[in-house]
Order: structure tokens, then C-alpha cells, then sequence
């Protein structure tokens, strides 16, 4: 899932109910592992008994939330955004800047499976939902349909 660092309180509450509900459906939750949404989603999931994965932006493991069970050092900046959308088998977008705006563009040029929630209604292309089950129901579809034309 994809989304603001410096994010309001109310995207915060939904990113941690996401993370709840990815965790409900036995699916990890891979994300830039640090502040905002981030954080927000790895606490819901961990708290359901879900896996997280955060990627990290510098070369220290120990900069990840401490809600991240598995934390990815790439020392690569901005451009660990690239490797978010590439591990990722959908992608959940949360309102966000510059960096999720990115990750919008290469989950496109990637291929990957986008599910907007509650966000970015100015980008086409995008699926839509309007709540986080709906989200990552629709995720682990089209993740599942997407993964069938590639095989």
C-alpha cells in the first residue's frame, strides 16, 4: 500500500484499518515502512497477526517503524519507490504526494494492479473503493486476474 508520510489523522485511521483488513485476508502488507500511513497500516496489520515489509529509502533497518516485522535497507532514496510497486502484486493508494504520486506511475508502467481508496480521483486507470474490505478485496483480485495474463 501506497500513501503519505506526513499524512492526516483521518487517512492515518483508514491506512490502519487497511492493514487490519489485509492481515484478515492472510495477505502481506508491503509498504516504504516509516512514518504516516505506513506506520498507521503495519499497526493494524500486526495487530491482526499479519507480516509486514517496509522498504526502506537509507541503509538502516533500525529508520523503519516498529511496526515493520521485516525491514528492507536499499541505501537507493527515492528511487526504493520503484522497488515498493515492483515486489508488490497490487497496489493500494492512499491520498499521498509526490512519492505515492510516483509510485502511481510505475505500478502503471509496471503493470500493476491500482486500487484507489478514498484518493487521487483526478488519475484514470485506477480502480476505486470506498472502503478498506472493498479495497483489498478488489486488490487480491485483480492481483490474482493480473498474475494469470502474465503466466
Amino acid at each position: 500500500m501506497i500513501g503519505a508520510g506526513d499524512a492526516p489523522r483521518a487517512v492515518c485511521a483508514l491506512a490502519f484499518e487497511l492493514g487490519r483488513e489485509i492481515a484478515r485476508r492472510d495477505a502481506v502488507l508491503l509498504n516504504g515502512g516509516r512514518t504516516g500511513v505506513m506506520e498507521s497500516a503495519a499497526a493494524g496489520a500486526r495487530e491482526e497477526g499479519g507480516h509486514t515489509i517496509g522498504i526502506l529509502p537509507g541503509y538502516d533497518r533500525r529508520a523503519a517503524n516498529r511496526h515493520i516485522e521485516f525491514a528492507i535497507a536499499t541505501g537507493i532514496g527515492e528511487a526504493r519507490n520503484a522497488v515498493i510497486v515492483a515486489s508488490a502484486d497490487a497496489i493500494i493508494a492512499l491520498a499521498g504526494e509526490g512519492g505515492t504520486l510516483a509510485e502511481i506511475g510505475f505500478a502503471k508502467k509496471f503493470g500493476k494492479p491500482i486500487v484507489a481508496l478514498d484518493s487521487w480521483p483526478e488519475i484514470d486507470g485506477m480502480s476505486r473503493a470506498d472502503t478498506p474490505a472493498q479495497a483489498v478485496a478488489l486488490a487480491l483480485k485483480l492481483a490474482k486476474s493480473n498474475s494469470r495474463r502474465r503466466n
